[in-house]
Parts: C-alpha cells; structure tokens; sequence
C-alpha cells in the first residue's frame, strides 16, 4: 500500500538537506576543474540540486501548512461534539481531542489510542485495526462493541491522506434517567464515578429539601449498598429507605430510594410497577405481593402469592431459612446469585433480600440483577482453566514418557544389535520395541492435545485432501457402514498440517463407525461459511470471519447429554473398559485448535452424532508468503525435523538395526552429549560410541561450557536436550557458538518447545530430533548434520 502524501513528504524532507550539500560538492567540483565543459557540467547539477531541494522544501511546508489548515477545522468541528472524539495518524497516535475526551479520558496527546480505550474494553487494538483497514478501504467504518459498562459505538472517519477521526457514542442511556425522571414521584438521582450528584429530580429534592452536590449530604451510612436498608438526611428529620442503584456507562449510575415506614400512594405504586430495576415485595413467609414489569421479565411470568423458592434455586439450603434470616436481620444484605426456575431458558440472578416495613406489617424487598453473561463468562473461564491445566498436565507427563521412552526403546535397540533374528530372545526385544513404539503413539496424542506438536503446515485444498482420504476411510469403516463425502460448494482452502487433518477426520469417523455396531451411514460434508458477527457456542466465544466447515455425522447411539461437555478431555471415553484409550477426541481437539480452529459436537440419543470443524478460511492474497511445507504429509511424526525449512531428516529404513549403524559409520569426529537425564545419556553415548565418534559427556549446560573453555578441545557437533535445570539448550549452545562458530547442533526434546514451534530455530546449522527416537534415528541424524 503506498504511504500517504503526508508521510511521503515527512520522509522525503532529510532528501533536501542531502541534495543541498550535494550541490555545494558539486560546485566546488566546478571550481577545481581545469575542463571548462565539466566546469559547467557540474554547475549544472549543482543548480538542478539546488532548486530540487527547494522544491522539495517548499512541497512540505504547503503539505504543513494544509494539514494544519484541514487540524484546524476539524478541531472546530468537533470542539463541542458531546461524544469524545480524537484524531490519529496511521500509527495510532492521538494527535487532537476534543473536550468531552479529555473530560473522560483526561489529555492523552501523543499517547496511543489503543491504550487509551484499554480501560473500556479487552483487545482494543485488535478493534482499531480492523476498523482503520476499513476506513483506508471504505472512507469509514463503524462497530457496536459491549464494554464493561454498557454498549458502545466507536466510528472512523479517514480525513485528508493519511489521518483518522475516531468518535465514541454511548448507546445504553436509559430513557427514565436524566429530565424524564421528573415525572416519577420516586426519589432518584444520577451519581459519577467520584461520587459527584449529577442530577436530583422533584422527588428527591423536596425530601432533602435542597439541591445537593455530593452523596455525603444525603446519606449518613456510605458506601451505598444496592438493595439494603439507608438511613436519608430528609429535611424534616431521618429517613429509611431502599436503595436500588443501576449501574450505567461511563461509571454513572442511578439511584432510585423506596422510602419505609409509611403508607404508599397509588403514584407510587405506579411508579414501583415501571421502575427500570427488578424488585419483588416479599410477605414474611416469603410469598410475592408485588413485582414489577422489570420482574416479570426476567422470571418469566409470577402468579400471585407464588413461593420465592418456587422461583430460585441453587442456593444450597433451603430458601425458607434465607428469608428467616432476612426478616430476622441475620442475612447482612449479602446478595446470592440463583438460577431462575424458569423452563424456557436459563437465567442466574443476583438477589438481594432487605428488611422492610409497610403498613406496620414487616416484609422483604428483593432487588434481582441479570447475572446470566456473568456466569456464562464465569463457565467459560472455569471450561478454559480446566482445558489449560489438564494441556499443562499432558504436556509436562508427555515430556517425562518420552524420556523414559527413549531409554526403554533405546537400549532394546543395543540388545538388538548383540542378537540375530534367529536367536530366541530376539522376539522378546522386538515385541519390547513394539510396545514402546505403541506407547510413543500415546504420549504423541497427549501431545495433540496440549498443543505442543511440531506442525507442517501447507496450504489444502478439502477436496484434494478428502479425496485422497477416501479409500483408507472406506477401507476403517468396514462392509456395515456406509460412507458419504459431499461438498456444498468450494469449502475454500486452508492452512494446515495434512497428516494432522487426516488423523482428525480419521478420529472422527472411528468414533463414528464404534458408535453403529450394527450398520448405518457416516457423513463427510464440507462447505464455506460466513460469520458477519461474533457467536458463541459451547462457552466458546468464536469471531466473525470466514471459515471452512467440515461436518461428520452418524446415525449411531449419540452421546448423553451430561457427558458432551467431557469428550474432549483425554482420558474420557464413553466405550466400555478395554475398547478405547479415551485419547481420541482429545488428539482432535488438540489439532484443531493448534490449527487455530474449532470444534463442536450435537448429539441425540438413539438418533446419532455430528461433530462440527470450522478452519479459518486461508486468503489466497497472502498465498506468496507462505512457504508450502516439502516432504511427504504422511510421514512419521516422529522423524526429526530441520527447524530451519522444516524438512524432515532422512531416516534409515528397510534395513536391520545392525546394518543401519554400520552404514552411518563416517569419519571420526567429537561429538558433545549433553542430557540431564542419566538413561537417555548413557544410551545416547554408546549409541554414538559404536558408529567411531568420540564422545563427551555433560550432565548440564554449565558442565558443557566449562568443557569448551579449553581452547584446544576439538568439537564438531553438539546434540544437547532442551529443557535442563539452569540453562536451556538454545541458551548454552548460543554463548558457545561465540568462541565456536559453525559447530553444528542436534537439539533433542520430550515435545516440541516454544522456540521450535513456528518451524524456525534461534541457532544457525541446527536440526530437532523428538524423542522417543530409536538408535538408528540418532545415528542417522546426527551423520547427516555433519555432512552438510
């Protein structure tokens, strides 16, 4: 995208200095030279210097001065605008504010407006950006954003060539607050943030008796606590009431006071049926005398005399013994969140019970606050923590195995190398060997699902991808199952590891065909597909954009209700004992969201099951920037990668163990071993031993360095853990590259780190080898590192 004129003249201006001194070179030339045709040559590109360096200085004084000119305007423009208003360049900087921003947001010249809006709402720089890519493509853009306290509208307005106009535009003020509260005889007021009285309406003012500024002056018992009892600086002595207080935007809030004690007015029972907050007057056996329309609402319709415990649930005793403690004083105005007892949808409220007086009869007045976002916020954050600490967990068990691995696999493989096929114990190390590869195809799904796989990624297209897939899957299913792949249209191409994908919809149409033991039809359906806004689903909050839906659905059992919220756990399988491993679904989800996708199941029992993919939609724009992965997708996962391009490093197959090792046999070379763990170390060594290197040991990073600071120690390659107390591999092996630059490194790990993740590595001449890795694997790798 080209720079906007402003920009370009701003970098252009150090040009007119240069071109400026240029000329005086140039000049002086002139002077020095005994050719009077290059005398006057260069007089003339000292001349044309000169006026292109003036032209250049006067373009961007004009461009100054227009720019401040087109500020200058607009600052008027807006100067009185009641929303706050900025303006920024294309970097995000507030150059201008208006004066209802700095009101709101104090001076923020110079700052950046993502930061300035951080206090509103999360991610905002994500928001600015997307909405600025529109105003440079559009001229303008808008988004209704729900901030913490309440709606907002945040617009742009691109201005001259490269300059924006941000506008913030509260969207929840509610029609009772403000001059329409003069109609109600209830007494009510608006407060600020600090505390300040914005606004007293008729009611309010003849009970105080004056126009007030601060909430001091008014109540004797702050801080207000909504719904409980306040004790009011009337004009003709104490009064009690109930304070209801609405929050609103802007930290403002409403405050509505319900006067106890004495008779009410038929005003005021009209004014109690349209007040804005829930309340329900409770008798003192907890039935319902009143509730007001906010009420209604939010229970969904109440009979009178209904039972407040034949509304809420979930208190955990009985809500007779809550109302007891109420009536009796002893419930401290605590608020309890309950569930609504309503069949329709669900709904959790945040009630609070005080003690009233009316008529001389005592009672209780119930104020109830929507709580449902709050706790389906608070279901998603506990579903998130619980998903992040069992990854953790996998992770951090997958790293432990595969260390253990590696030293099972690894000395099996030694006791190979002393035995022939023929001898009697050779079958016993290979069914060792066996089951200790079936044991890395385990912890490999643990890895799937923590997240913590090397992917190679590449650029697919579903079809190709399921066409390619078909005959295996038809080949699992069996002679019982019927099996469909149909595309709606183009699904679109996405950016994802082949192999991974295929052991997803492998996964999938496993669990499908177990879940029809006596015959039915399996379902592969792809289609494209547009989300124009946010949605949430399953406490899974997904953003609009494009997508690629993959569906598999069966005609099988289908999964209880109560469970669907842990089939995607590892471990969890709902197959009897010894039929599943429960890592399936785990392994799915795992890949899907390492792909930066989602995954949702429907299921009916008796009728079957159908799990929903959706895959960010690749956008074939940035296709020339993203390298295809080489090799072959169906390749091992276990293979050693080159961090570097990703490519897979040869492996020795087809071959006895015995005869792979001499083949990697090469010229004598030393090698440094450095592994913390003991059993991985020892067999890597004499792994290394056997095929002529010359091997040094260290237990830790700080041994290794202290190793390399005798200066005629010979080293020719390094093959280092990753994780290790004190100092990690790529940090020791990178103060060591200072003195030995060159020295080639083979970097071995339980699970991929961090630093390897995105395909590259911070040390030069490097490859990763994932363990559990055999002998031959070691061997072959680190052979191939030094004959580059």
């Amino acid at each position: 995208m080209l720079q906007p004129l402003s920009k370009t003249m701003a970098a252009l201006a150090p040009g007119a200095v240069y071109l400026l001194l240029a000329a005086g070179i140039a000049a002086a030339i002139a002077f020095v030279m005994p050719d009077e045709v290059v005398t006057w040559a260069m007089f003339s590109v000292a001349g044309t210097l000169v006026i292109t360096a003036a032209w250049l200085r006067l373009a961007l004084a004009q461009d100054r001065r227009r720019r401040s000119r087109q500020q200058e305007t607009l600052a008027n423009f807006i100067a009185h605008d009641a929303a706050p208003s900025f303006t920024t360049d294309p970097e995000g900087e507030i150059g201008y504010q208006n004066r209802a921003a700095v009101e709101r947001f104090g001076s923020r010249g110079g700052q950046g407006l993502a930061r300035t809006l951080a206090e509103l709402f999360a991610d905002p720089g994500a928001v600015l950006r997307r909405l600025q890519s529109k105003a440079e493509a559009t001229g303008a853009a808008r988004e209704d954003l729900v901030t913490r306290r309440g709606h907002l509208r945040l617009s742009v307005h691109r201005i001259g060539s490269g300059d924006f106009l941000w506008r913030l535009e509260d969207m929840a003020e509610r029609a009772i607050g403000g001059r329409g509260a003069e109609t109600i005889s209830l007494p009510m007021l608006t407060v600020s943030k600090g505390g300040t009285i914005l606004f007293m309406n008729e009611a309010l003012r003849r009970l105080v008796g004056e126009r007030v500024r601060s909430l001091d002056r008014i109540f004797t018992d702050l801080p207000l606590r909504s719904g409980e009892e306040h004790e009011i600086k009337g004009e003709d002595g104490p009064v009690t009431a109930v304070v209801a207080q609405l929050e609103g935007v802007g930290g403002r809030s409403e405050v509505y006071l319900l006067p106890i004690g004495g008779p009410r007015s038929a005003e005021e029972g009209a004014n109690f049926e349209a007040l804005p907050v829930a309340m329900l007057r409770l008798s003192a056996h907890g039935r319902v005398r009143a509730a007001n329309r906010a009420a209604r609402g939010l229970l969904g319709g109440i009979e009178p005399q209904t039972r407040l415990a034949d509304l809420l649930e979930g208190l955990g005793r009985p809500v007779s013994d809550w109302v007891n403690d109420a009536l009796a004083g002893r419930a401290d105005g605590r608020p309890e969140v309950l569930r609504a007892r309503r069949g329709d949808k669900e709904v959790f409220l945040q009630v609070t019970l005080s003690r009233i007086v009316e008529n001389g009869r005592a009672g209780l007045l119930a104020v109830l606050s929507d709580a449902t976002q709050l706790k389906t916020l608070e279901a998603q954050f506990v579903q998130s923590q619980k998903m992040q600490a069992i990854g953790q967990l996998a992770g951090g068990v997958a790293h432990d195995f595969n260390n253990l691995l590696t030293a099972i696999s690894g000395h099996c493989d030694l006791l190979m190398l002393r035995h022939d096929k023929g001898d009697g114990d050779y079958a016993d190390l290979d069914q060792i060997s066996q089951n200790a590869n079936r044991a890395a195809a385990l912890v490999g799904q643990l890895l799937a699902f923590s997240r913590k796989q090397t992917l190679k990624p590449e650029i697919l297209d579903l079809r190709d991808t399921l066409s390619d897939l078909t005959h295996l899957l038809n080949r699992l299913v069996g002679e019982k199952v019927a099996l469909s792949v149909k595309h709606e249209s183009d699904p679109g191409r996405v950016r994802a590891d082949k192999r991974q994908l295929e052991q997803v919809i492998m996964n999938l149409v496993v669990n499908a065909r177990d879940a029809m033991p006596g015959g039915g039809e399996i379902r592969i359906e792809t289609d494209a597909v547009h989300l124009a806004e946010n949605r949430t689903r399953d406490r899974v909050a997904v953003p609009k954009g494009d997508y690629v839906a993959i569906k598999v659905t069966d005609t099988g059992t289908g999964i209880a209700a109560d469970k669907l919220s842990k089939i995607f756990e590892p471990f969890f399988t709902t197959k009897r004992t010894g039929e599943g491993t429960g890592l399936g679904l785990s392994t799915a989800y795992g890949i899907v969201k390492q792909t930066g996708g989602y995954i949702f199941c429907d299921s009916v029992i008796g009728t079957g099951t159908s799990f929903t993919i959706l895959l960010p939609a690749y956008d074939a724009g940035d296709e020339s920037d993203t390298p295809r992965a080489d090799g072959d997708a169906a390749e091992a996962r276990t293979a050693p990668r080159d961090p570097r391009t990703a490519a897979v490093v040869p492996k020795a197959e087809g071959a006895p163990l015995a005869t792979k090792v001499n083949r990697a046999i090469a010229a004598e070379a030393t090698v440094l071993l450095v592994e913390d763990e003991p059993p991985v170390r020892a067999f890597a060594a004499r792994a290394l031993k056997l095929c002529g290197y010359t091997v040094l040991e260290a237990e830790s990073a700080e041994e290794a360095l202290e190793l390399l600071e005798d200066a005629d120690l010979q080293v020719d390659i390094f093959v280092t853990d990753v994780i290790m107390p004190g100092l990690d591999g790529p940090s020791w092996v990178s103060r060591a590259l200072e003195a030995r630059p060159g020295t080639r490194t083979v970097f071995m790990s339980g699970y991929a780190e961090e630093v390897f993740q995105n395909g590259t590595s911070p040390v030069p001449d490097s490859v990763f080898l994932p363990k559990p890795f055999s002998l031959s694997e070691l061997t072959a790798t680190v052979q191939d590192l030094l004959s580059r």
